[in-house]
């Protein structure tokens, strides 16, 4: 960001600016700026250094991926992180990889996306009523962030959660799901013990500190092990919004 010093490699205290964000454009802003993991900063460069063959001629964005999508939407989708080929080349959540185009195909099916593709960022997609975000921003190793990683990138979904404040959260894997929990219980939400597992299909109804409620549904992730081996299906990731769409509208 103009006029502040660029983060050091390692600075685990520097999501904590999120808390300083008075709206979800500045939240984007800094995260894109997090150098707070060195393992995870040092792959995501790696990758962009070495890239794959079919976008050699490519230059990757190589840096955490900000939330996409409606800054005021209702219904909020949390993945687990950036793909290194996808969103850790294209710079958006879930753009330029297979996973990406399942759900992207999904959204414009269900409505809440002007197109069924998603390739770069300049590339026309909006979306009306949903965001798109992941408690990890970075890509990691193996598809696997570390529990410390999660906790140091936590501040950035929790501040993202209060200024874009969802009436239902669409979950895609066990970690999203698990994280999300943490975070919600953070911030003053009542998560029950044990807490509720994930399942896909699974409803549960959190009450908040304030009054308020907030849905959770859980569904496989939209990952290649999960739309190739048909263990998640175009209709079963349709009939989830569907559902995310029937809560908003019954609030």
């Amino acid at each position: 960001m103009t006029g502040v010093p660029a983060p050091r490699t390692g600075d685990a205290g520097y999501p904590l600016r999120a808390r300083t964000a008075p709206d979800v454009a500045t939240l984007d802003a800094l995260v894109v700026e997090c150098r707070a993991c060195p393992r995870l900063v040092a792959w995501r460069e790696e990758v962009a250094r070495v890239k794959r063959a079919s976008f050699r001629d490519e230059t990757y964005w190589a840096r955490p991926a900000p939330g996409f999508g409606d800054p005021s939407a209702r219904v909020l989708v949390v993945g687990l992180a950036p793909a290194a080929h996808g969103a850790n080349r294209t710079g958006r959540m879930f753009t330029g990889d297979r996973s990406g185009d399942f759900l992207f195909a999904a959204l414009h099916r269900t409505g809440f996306a002007n197109q069924p593709t998603s390739t770069h960022r300049g590339d026309g997609l909006a979306l009306t009523g949903i965001r798109l975000t992941a408690p990890v921003r970075c890509a990691p190793p193996a598809n696997a962030p570390t529990p410390a990683e999660r906790t140091t990138c936590g501040p950035w979904l929790g501040r993202e959660l209060e200024l874009v404040d969802p009436d239902v959260i669409v979950v895609l894997g066990g970690f999203g799901w698990q994280a999300l929990l943490a975070t919600l219980q953070e911030q003053g939400w009542h998560v029950l013990r044990p807490r509720p597992r994930f399942g896909h299909g699974a409803e549960v109804v959190l009450d908040g500190p304030d009054g308020r409620t907030l849905t959770l549904l859980g569904c496989f992730h939209v990952s290649q092990q999960n739309t190739f081996t048909g263990r998640l299906t175009p209709a079963m990731l349709d009939a989830v919004l569907v559902r995310a769409r029937e809560l908003v509208a019954g609030a």
